[in-house]
């Protein structure tokens, strides 16, 4: 079952900076592992999994994502031209201008089994967040859940959250109801002159307001790559667990 979604957005705008020279003046999305490029690992993995448009936000170094256009039909880029002032929020409101069905939400920099994306298939939830049990990789984005295992809130800080269900995975599953509000939320912030905002502060600012399951898949192999210690336990023990089962 894939819910009948057939569009996916990847996020893929920033500078990349933590991870420093590791980048090869290249996003950090183009990372790769055995010579393929995460990004295009999504993209191969969304295709197999019946996506038809993939929709990057892109703004540092943009033209690089531009060859992917190229090469696969179902791709088109949008630029957030502000990228270097503004966060993922700003980018997916920039390429929600052309969205207008349900899809699928990924972050550039994963590295991830495909059994992520079977999970949010299969769920038969309109609004979902993939989440992980601990994976003590540092930097992560924990996840507080109410009794019906809906999003809370999200932080970095485990002292800012009460009961703890997992941590973001950098995936999830939007109807558009959801993303119409968390476009609303976010021009609200905009409003206010807040732009350095975050899709993960719109789904916590509209969860009042809409239902968004989170799911705690236990043992996922992934990881996003943000810096040097990211991209060690990447090539040490994610991809490698991925190559396993995949």
């Amino acid at each position: 079952m894939n819910s009948g979604i057939k569009t996916a957005v990847i996020l893929a705008a920033g500078l990349g900076s933590r991870l420093g020279e590791l980048k090869n003046a290249k996003p950090k999305a183009f990372l790769e592992f055995d010579g393929i490029p995460l990004i295009e690992r999504s993209i191969l993995l969304l295709i197999e999994k019946g996506m038809t448009s993939i929709m990057i936000g892109t703004g540092y170094e943009s033209k690089h994502f531009e060859t992917l256009e190229e090469r696969f039909p179902q791709v088109r880029t949008v630029k957030n031209e502000n990228y270097a002032t503004t966060g993922s929020m700003y980018t997916l409101n920039e390429v929600g201008k052309v969205l207008n069905e349900p899809f699928l939400l990924l972050e550039g920099d994963l590295l991830y089994e495909k059994m992520a994306l079977d999970i949010l298939f299969d769920e038969e939830h309109t609004d979902v967040i993939l989440a992980s049990d601990a994976t003590n990789s540092g930097d992560e984005v924990f996840i507080e859940t109410d009794g019906s295992g809906n999003l809370v809130n999200m932080s970095k800080e485990k002292s800012r959250l009460g009961i703890i269900a997992g941590e973001l995975v950098g995936i999830s599953k939007i109807s558009l109801p959801a993303f119409n509000l968390m476009i609303g939320f976010a021009l609200q912030q905009y409003n206010h002159g807040i732009y350095d905002m975050h899709y993960e502060d719109a789904l916590v600012g509209i969860s009042r307001k809409a239902e968004l399951k989170v799911t705690v898949v236990n043992d996922l192999a992934w990881c996003e790559i943000d810096e040097p210690s990211h991209l060690e336990r990447a090539k040490k023990i994610v991809y490698p667990k991925i190559l396993a089962r995949d």
